[in-house]
């Protein structure tokens, strides 16, 4: 397996953060090519998110559009948060017989996927990004793009093929013809397949209670989302045409869903005021009057006011 390591990476002059590609570019949908791509091992790694050493010798984190793949670690709450979410979609919240054993095997799903994307990724591969922000977690900086492997396939695609992956999270336009909701619903149709197949994370799926996994997670996640909206939170101080996916959800009823869709909408749309974000679907007139408070723009503007 041809995989490039961190540290020679360091070595041959990589800047984090810069960008002086020269791609080629598709102006229908703002997405960049940049093609001869490879990996880069790194310990922190997972299926959906990971390092790339790009042709001009700078690396950066890309974040696959529009799947999730299973954390391989649960040593923060929101990796805690994500794998109850994960496991509870698969309907396998007790697989193994309890809780912490479905969570070990959750993390072995992640594991697997992180080792999957190693062997597909192990010759030049093909990025397309527009360079959105994609962090999660606003410690760490990622771009969310499309990989295509040396065989012409969709990376997020194998992995939803093979139930490593769920599809769900951020997506767009990809090309000419293959709209936002047209690649959703592909990869969701790779998604049943897998299910029928009971292949990956679905051979541990219990179908008879798989509903009621999915309804207490909702729950949980309503329970999660009034403590955050308890915790003080300063006037002005997020930027919804830049805050991560956590940090949107620290907004009053904005949870990881709404938050997903604002980061959807601010790929092609830029938030002037904060009536802007009705573009979202989901978020209406109620919402955006208790968001004013804490939402700031860069230019000024003060949030509730067209100008």
């Amino acid at each position: 397996m041809r995989v490039i390591v961190i540290w020679l990476a360091a070595t041959i002059g990589v800047v984090l953060g810069q960008r002086t590609l020269n791609p080629a570019i598709n102006p229908g949908k703002g997405l960049k090519t940049y093609r001869g791509c490879q990996l880069v091992e790194s310990k922190w790694s997972d299926g959906d998110s990971f390092p790339v050493l790009f042709p001009d010798g700078t690396t950066q984190t890309v974040r696959l559009y529009g799947v999730d793949c299973f954390e391989t670690t649960d040593g923060h709450e929101t990796d805690q948060r994500r794998l109850r979410s994960q496991r509870a979609y698969f309907g396998m919240a007790r697989a193994g017989g309890d809780e912490q054993a479905s969570i070990a095997l959750a993390k072995g799903l992640g594991l697997a996927a992180r080792k999957r994307v190693g062997e597909l990724l192990a010759e030049p591969f093909t990025v397309q990004t527009a360079w959105a922000d994609g962090r999660g977690n606003p410690r760490f900086k990622r771009y969310y793009a499309f990989i295509t492997d040396a065989k012409g396939r969709d990376l997020g695609g194998v992995l939803v093929r093979e139930g490593l992956a769920r599809a769900f999270g951020v997506a767009r336009a990809r090309e000419a013809g293959v709209s936002r909701e047209e690649y959703k619903e592909r990869l969701a149709d790779e998604e049943l397949s897998a299910a029928s197949r009971r292949v990956g994370a679905w051979q541990l799926t219990n179908w008879q209670l798989l509903p009621e996994e999915r309804r207490v997670a909702r729950e949980q996640e309503l329970e999660d989302q009034t403590k955050r909206e308890k915790k003080p939170l300063e006037e002005r101080s997020i930027d919804p045409n830049r805050a991560s996916r956590d940090e949107l959800m620290r907004l009053p009823g904005i949870g990881e869903v709404i938050a997903i869709r604002i980061l959807e909408v601010r790929e092609t749309e830029e938030f002037g005021t904060a009536a802007d974000l009705r573009l979202v679907p989901g978020i209406g007139a109620k919402t955006v009057e208790k968001l004013v408070p804490y939402l700031m723009f860069p230019d000024g503007r003060q949030p509730g006011k067209q100008q």
